[in-house]
């Protein structure tokens, strides 16, 4: 599109690997591979959350949006990743490329609240079990998921506002396999020092306050159950946070170096480890989720275990470590 004597970019060009040309096509059947496994994975946590009355529990019900949500944020990049294999069509619209990043910046800040929310759930089952059903009930679930999901899309209309003020008029060449900020900045007109300023504030914000709730939240539980007196009710109390601790160290570990940094000129060593990093927390994070959580937590592993062996029977009472730690 020509503006006077300024040619606006309709269309940006994804280069994904261009250094892996020989080997795209290995790419693309494990990047499938692997994205299938994680729908799978995460398919199978939702329905056995929603089907097992043991895991009809504040954790799971925040575990199963988390599912949810991851399913979302690799859906939002790894279809078109592994056309971008293909060598089908690298092109996306200007359009496309804006509102593939909003979403992805979006489900990235509503996993980094909900997986605040379950280390508070947390606290509260360890250090407040009796009155953990009343602080944690099914209103007060519902509405913390609902803040989580409304308040991601609102909290990333700033940094979304500032992009779309920027005028792109070549190149359209992305250095990356999706539409990521810092190489789409680098493509402005204009030095992007407004869009890079509220990306980083919002960034920052997200994954500090979001990263700190959680590391306050796991002090409190570290000094109560060690001060549980039996050895057996420190271990029940610690198997309960031990899937969801590491799943925030994978998670914020990547996005605090990609994201917890202002933007700046890269070498090309550089931006290929970039890549690399983001392909960790965008395709392989979401794979090792629900692996975690599978082998980690008894409970899910029972559920698991009594869904492939096609047992129908549901138990009438819910696990009192979901509930709380009464030792």
């Amino acid at each position: 599109m020509i503006m006077g004597n300024i040619t606006t970019v309709t269309h940006f060009i994804i280069l994904g690997f261009p250094t892996l040309k020989k080997l795209q096509l290995l790419l693309f059947v494990v990047g499938l591979t692997v994205y299938i496994l994680t729908l799978c994975g995460h398919l199978i946590i939702i329905t056995i959350v929603r089907t097992d009355q043991r895991l009809h529990t504040p954790m799971y019900f925040f575990l199963s949006n988390f599912s949810f949500l991851e399913i979302w944020y690799t859906s939002n990049i790894v279809p078109k990743m592994l056309e971008v294999f293909l060598d089908k069509d690298k092109t996306i619209t200007y359009t496309g490329c804006i509102t593939q990043l909003y979403f992805l910046i979006t489900f990235g800040t509503a996993e980094c609240f909900i997986l605040a929310i379950m280390a508070y759930d947390r606290y509260l089952a360890i250090c407040n079990p009796l009155r953990y059903p009343t602080l944690m009930n099914n209103k007060v679930c519902l509405q913390l998921a609902v803040c989580a999901w409304v308040g991601a899309f609102i909290i990333n209309i700033p940094p979304l506002v500032s992009l779309c003020q920027l005028p792109f008029c070549g190149p359209n060449e992305i250095n990356h396999f999706f539409c990521d900020a810092p190489p789409l900045l680098k493509l402005s007109c204009i030095k992007p020092h407004a869009a890079e300023l509220s990306n980083f504030i919002v960034a920052t914000s997200v994954i500090v306050s979001s990263f700190l709730l959680i590391l306050v939240s796991y002090i409190f539980i570290i000094i109560t159950v060690l001060k549980i007196p039996s050895s057996s009710g420190r271990q029940k109390a610690f198997s309960t946070c031990g899937s969801h601790l590491a799943v925030v160290m994978i998670f914020y570990g990547t996005l605090m170096f990609m994201y917890v940094r202002p933007t700046s000129n890269f070498s090309v060593d550089s931006v290929n480890f970039n890549k690399v990093v983001s392909m960790f927390y965008t395709v392989i994070t979401p794979l090792l989720n629900p692996i975690i959580y599978c082998l980690r937590n008894k409970e899910v592993k029972e559920a698991l275990q009594k869904a492939l062996r096609g047992n129908c029977q549901l138990p009438s009472k819910s696990s009192s470590i979901s509930g709380g730690i009464m030792k």
